[in-house]
């Protein structure tokens, strides 16, 4: 040892070992200190570094700093799917609202024009309400009609012909929005009193020029209305189905002349 790591030893423990008595004296100073220095030397032992801790250590903070960064990328993904969530919610809530109030609007509009009459002139009332305003299509739409000189009342308590009616209503205010070409109706007057069957007949007879209808029915003022008349009927000699056609379209045209003349 250089001089100056001598100076920089602290002796001031050794006090009480200055003036040793005899060389008994001396030996069990000596075991003492190799006792000590054996005991240090164990726990530096016991207490050797890792020396592939700074090697694991840089793995770690490898794979903390690829886990970040695929944090914030998953993130930053999350937040672009609730974004594109949110229009397609938005986009799916306007669509379904232009629709019913599309619906609602013309269901009211047909309504009256099928419940009015010389005694009531203003028709009857009918309104669609949804159970959930906030995401409507998540929901239940209640449909409720009130026909002429009537009073609010459950759908289930209108009679027969008032179902039918509202039914008709609420069908022809559906078809307005997106009207396909072609109806096909089965028998929907037969809960009709004739009053009703002629306001089904005349509206329908006033939308021919936007679609083609088709009504299998029983009562007469239908096919007194009818452009054109299919009738099914038994053939008895071939034990089968017949089917007879009428085109009524001649005849207005017949009626016209005979006024003209």
């Amino acid at each position: 040892a250089t001089q100056d790591e001598v100076d920089r030893v602290d002796y001031s423990r050794l006090e009480r070992y200055r003036e040793l008595k005899d060389q008994k004296h001396h030996d069990e100073v000596r075991r003492e200190y190799e006792s000590g220095i054996a005991e240090l030397q164990s726990e530096l032992e016991t207490m050797q570094p890792n020396m592939k801790a700074v090697e694991r250590f840089d793995d770690v903070s490898t794979r903390y700093k690829s886990s970040t960064e695929e944090f914030e990328k998953a993130k930053e993904d999350a937040r672009a799917a609730t974004a594109a969530f949110n229009e397609v919610k938005q986009k799916r809530h306007d669509a379904f609202m232009a629709c019913f109030q599309h619906v609602s609007q013309e269901l009211r509009s047909i309504y009256q024009d099928m419940t009015k009459s010389s005694k009531h002139p203003l028709g009857g009332n009918a309104y669609l309400s949804l159970d959930d305003t906030e995401e409507p299509y998540l929901g239940g739409i209640k449909y409720n009609a009130m026909p002429p000189m009537k009073r609010f009342r459950d759908m289930e308590q209108l009679s027969g012909g008032e179902k039918t009616v509202a039914a008709l209503a609420f069908l022809f205010s559906i078809h307005s929005f997106r009207p396909a070409p072609f109806f096909v109706m089965d028998e929907v007057d037969a809960a009709l009193d004739n009053v009703n069957v002629k306001k089904v007949c005349n509206y329908i007879k006033q939308r021919s020029h936007e679609f083609q209808c088709i009504v299998i029915s029983l009562k007469d003022i239908f096919y007194e209305q009818a452009d054109s008349l299919v009738g099914i009927c038994r053939d008895a000699g071939t034990n089968s189905s017949r089917t007879l056609t009428l085109d009524l379209s001649q005849f207005d045209e017949d009626v016209e002349g005979d006024d003209q003349s």
